[in-house]
């Protein structure tokens, strides 16, 4: 038998029987993990509110109240740090801490540095929370918090990436699982990242300058925005689809040689992709083209992992239709091929002309942060929080589907009304009179995009409306069970 014959049976058996069995508490800390797991309810809640509060901005403009920090321009960075950051950080602890000990059968490197971890996170959150209503800000997209902040969130995360290879390195199992060379990467570059693209001069304790400028500065900007999304929004979430699809449902993944050509394939091409954001710049046209060129290769590993992720799935389709959890995880991964397509062709210039500053973009954005982001983690939170506090399931199963529901409905308001909105929008704006002046104005376009801002609130108001019933259901899961009522003396006549 060959080694990749080996690693591929050591990973079917991963799949199929992980978590060791051994009882938790005596072998994991599971501590950080709950912590982590209840922060990412929190988060989402919160940013998911936010969101919802300036999408009704753009349609009631004076719900600003004339304060600065309530500003669409100071909450909107506060709602992308929360929902990435806060929301999607959180679960990607959460979920990376527990997978990895399940399947290295061992405890975290170290209990201390677990809690600094959980609590150097969230004081991060909380100073993004504070300084971002009062317009402190580097104005740098999902990059804007300021250099002390900046620091910190270098210091955490040299932390966790400590602890989590820490872990891997005195691993009990000799096979290293798929889903941690996921999240093993979006540890290291997600650091890299950070670092390169906010290298700074600070002018002040809560200001500074980017050392780039001009071309170069938007150059790092995207390459660092769109490997942001490729991985902290993509190769750590793709950790959590090949750990907990084929867990709950009970099947080793499809294919374990396709999920090593995926890792692989997805590492090589992603790094290119980010002057795709630039078309039509000051950039050099051979980065644009590149950018654009690495995109479309960019589909086939993107729509190969997803197809891997489904496919596990042979044999039990018919579990879709009793298990929430699992509806959460596949949907997910429709919401990931569904992205993974729409952004290489926005990439591609000539649709990029048309799509590019309109209201696509962000249905775009969110087909990608609220079908599959969210989604991915929303299942995967489902799955193992009992487990922590050990129970068999959540308080409700009910409540899991009626969440299920509400927030796929909403996603799918929110992104069909920006698609028409935004398509409308590029429509408008190139069209022209035959002596070449323009057909509309811009506010013109703004008042046919109008009606769509209010179901776009619509969906967003269904998916915030779906993450207070999962806090209600965490809340009951959490919550100690009652003891039954001690048992009565039957009477005389029914002893009898």
């Amino acid at each position: 038998m060959t080694v990749l014959d080996t690693s591929v049976a050591a990973a079917a058996d991963t799949a199929r029987a992980a978590p060791v069995a051994k009882p938790a508490a005596a072998t994991y800390n599971d501590r950080v993990v709950l912590q982590f797991s209840v922060a990412t309810v929190l988060w989402g809640i919160v940013g998911m509110a936010v969101g919802a509060f300036i999408a009704a901005q753009l349609y009631w403009p004076s719900l600003g109240f004339d304060l600065p920090w309530l500003s669409y321009g100071r909450l909107r960075p506060l709602h992308t740090n929360a929902v990435i950051f806060a929301f999607g950080g959180s679960a990607l602890m959460a979920t990376s801490l527990h997978v990895v000990q399940r399947t290295c059968g061992v405890r975290l490197l170290s209990d201390k540095l677990a809690s600094f971890v959980f609590w150097g996170w969230q004081a991060v959150i909380l100073a993004a929370a504070i300084t971002l209503p009062l317009g402190l800000t580097q104005g740098k997209e999902y990059a804007e918090l300021e250099w002390p902040i900046d620091l910190l969130i270098t210091v955490v995360w040299v932390a966790y990436a400590v602890l989590f290879f820490g872990t891997i390195m005195k691993r009990a199992n000799k096979h290293i699982y798929v889903a941690n060379w996921f999240y093993g990467s979006f540890i290291i570059a997600v650091a890299l990242l950070h670092i390169v693209n906010n290298l700074a001069i600070p002018a002040g304790a809560f200001k500074s300058y980017p050392i780039y400028s001009g071309a170069v500065d938007a150059m790092v900007q995207w390459w660092y925005g769109h490997n942001a999304v490729g991985f902290f929004l993509t190769a750590g979430f793709l950790g959590m689809m090949y750990y907990f699809v084929p867990k709950q449902a009970g099947r080793p993944v499809y294919s374990y040689r396709l999920s090593i050509v995926h890792f692989w394939a997805l590492i090589a091409v992603y790094m290119w992709a980010g002057p795709h954001h630039l078309q039509y710049t000051a950039l050099p046209d051979w980065a644009q083209s590149l950018g654009m060129v690495f995109s479309l290769i960019l589909l086939a590993p993107s729509w190969g992992g997803a197809i891997n992720g489904v496919m596990t799935l042979s044999g039990v389709w018919h579990k879709l239709r009793t298990d929430p959890i699992l509806k959460f995880l596949i949907v997910s991964l429709s919401f990931y091929m569904m992205s993974t397509f729409e952004g290489p062709m926005m990439s591609i210039k000539t649709v990029n002309s048309l799509s590019h500053y309109t209201d696509w973009t962000i249905g775009h954005v969110h087909a990608g942060a609220l079908g599959w982001v969210a989604m991915i983690s929303v299942g995967s939170i489902y799955a193992l929080l009992p487990k922590l506090v050990g129970r068999d399931q959540m308080y409700s199963v009910k409540a899991i589907d009626t969440h299920f529901w509400l927030h796929t409905i909403g996603v799918v308001f929110y992104i069909a009304s920006m698609w028409i909105a935004g398509v409308m929008q590029g429509l408008m704006w190139r069209a022209t009179n035959a002596d070449g002046t323009l057909t509309y104005s811009f506010v013109e376009s703004l008042n046919a995009t109008y009606p769509y801002y209010l179901v776009r609130l619509g969906g967003g108001l269904l998916v915030v409306a779906g993450m207070l019933l999962m806090g209600w259901n965490v809340l009951k899961t959490l919550s100690p069970e009652r003891k039954p009522a001690a048992a009565q003396p039957l009477p005389a006549a029914a002893r009898a």
